[in-house]
């Protein structure tokens, strides 16, 4: 392959559940350093996510459709086979804060060590965005808080939306275990 032809692909790998301003600007400067950024929605069984992972795929296509270098998939498994599939020579994970950074280094280590020649870049999270967590954002919905600011105005409707329905849920559990 002629180095013309080389393309710099990186893998970009979470749940997005939902998809936060915190990702967008992640996968934005990520679309800056990259040819290519493939955008992986995590599919884990052992999660109980708020969205499906064909929901969290839509719902960040849409949120990144007008980045022309950026694909997004879904995948389960393992991400060394997927940046393998994909021929990614990267991974991108933004970190947040130590905590972050402590636990992303030990992941790094190990898909390292499953494959090696596959590096990860830490991207710190933009000082103005550092707050925000999909947990924190499910949790302040739920509570019925507003998301606004923390996503998109789209993420917003659907989040919130999603919020109704598992008070719902909830309500409806609390009452047939009281019964």
């Amino acid at each position: 392959m002629s180095s013309k032809e080389w393309k710099r692909v990186a893998l970009l790998p979470g749940s997005f559940d939902p998809v936060t301003l915190g990702h967008l600007d992640l996968v934005i400067r990520a679309a800056t350093l990259f040819d290519e950024v493939v955008v992986a929605v995590l599919e884990n069984s052992s999660k109980q996510p708020w969205f499906s992972a064909e929901g969290r795929v839509l719902m960040v296509q849409r949120e990144m459709s007008s980045l022309k270098n950026v694909r997004v998939v879904r995948f389960a498994g393992l991400l060394v086979e997927l940046a393998e599939k994909e021929g990614a020579e990267v991974v991108v994970r933004g970190v947040r804060g130590g905590s972050d950074l402590e636990y992303e280094t030990v992941m790094a280590r190990m898909n390292a060590h499953l494959r090696p020649g596959l590096d990860t870049v830490f991207l710190p999270s933009s000082p103005h965005l550092t707050h925000i967590a999909s947990r924190l954002v499910r949790e302040i919905a739920y509570l019925g808080g507003s998301v606004k600011g923390l996503v998109s105005e789209k993420v917003a409707l659907a989040v919130e939306t999603r919020a109704e329905e598992k008070r719902a849920e909830n309500a409806f559990t609390t009452r047939r275990s009281a019964e």
